[in-house]
């Protein structure tokens, strides 16, 4: 019997932290309090940037956060349209750039914690393209798709749906798993890869916002195309649970017009890219 009570309060709490994603409607289990797992996603990114070689001026550095500033101000026209500003409240945009010419990768940590590594650069090539890699990173953290798969972990691993509960009773695989949630995750050095379905998510919503900012949806394609090229048999690692390379290519290219039409419904006066 106490099995079925603890069964039965297992399901309402989870059908009681379910909520859709902004842009697609999906449907998704979202356990953790945004301010929560922000909080620690602000430390992390603290740490991380301290121990890395952040650049603090420069071309590059000019470059992301002009992006990353359009881009946010994509996010801001969609949400006050939709009356949904308030979800941004817990939000603190930064967008910093860390040296380092062999990582090839970007993130963008709960919150809008946003890292570009010079190596992506590189292959980036243009304005454009360095918005489709921002917008899909940004797409993550407005998706909540850490909070989605640290939820998935506390109770497929923890068999637990309350973080109190969880910090409390397991601290340390809690503490393991919000880590690996907020992104950057300090003590391994690397991202913990989004699922495939996060990733073909993200390229959708960072198509409409880059599109709303001004940039060329056009770029996507030929960018993620160049990226997969990367390495001869072995892309790099921030390609390792992303979309068949083919298939993402033809969504990407079936999904420009309808990023057009989010780039009429939805102008973005205060990009720099539309006040051209």
């Amino acid at each position: 019997m106490k099995k079925k009570i603890l069964f039965s309060l297992l399901v309402l709490a989870v059908l009681a932290a379910c909520s859709k994603t902004v842009f697609t409607g999906r449907k998704q289990l979202n356990l953790i309090p945004a301010s929560e797992l922000n909080q620690m996603s602000f430390a992390e990114y603290k740490s991380f940037l301290a121990q890395n070689k952040a650049v603090s001026s420069g071309k590059d550095v000019d470059l992301v956060r002009r992006v990353g500033n359009d881009l946010k101000a994509a996010v801001d026209v969609y949400y006050r349209s939709k009356g949904l500003q308030g979800e941004l409240k817990n939000f603190a945009w930064e967008f910093n750039v860390v040296d380092d010419p062999n990582t090839v990768n970007a993130f963008c940590m709960p919150g809008g914690k946003v890292v570009v590594y010079t190596g992506i650069l590189k292959v980036t090539q243009t304005e454009d393209a360095l918005a489709v890699v921002m917008g899909h990173e940004i797409a993550h953290a407005l998706a909540n798709h850490g909070n989605e798969r640290m939820s998935q972990g506390l109770v497929a691993q923890l068999g637990l749906t309350s973080l109190q509960v969880a910090l409390s009773q397991k601290p340390s695989q809690t503490n393991n798993l919000l880590l690996a949630a907020a992104g950057a995750g300090v003590q391994v050095g690397i991202l913990l890869p989004f699922s495939r379905k996060h990733e073909s998510e993200a390229d959708e919503i960072g198509l409409y916002l880059l599109a709303m900012a001004g940039y060329d949806a056009n770029a996507a394609a030929p960018f993620w195309d160049r990226m997969n090229k990367m390495g001869g048999s072995r892309p790099p690692e921030f390609l390792s649970t992303h979309p068949d390379p083919e298939k993402r290519s033809d969504r990407l290219k079936q999904l420009v017009p309808k990023a057009r039409a989010y780039a009429i419904k939805y102008p973005v006066p205060g990009s720099s890219r539309n006040k051209k």
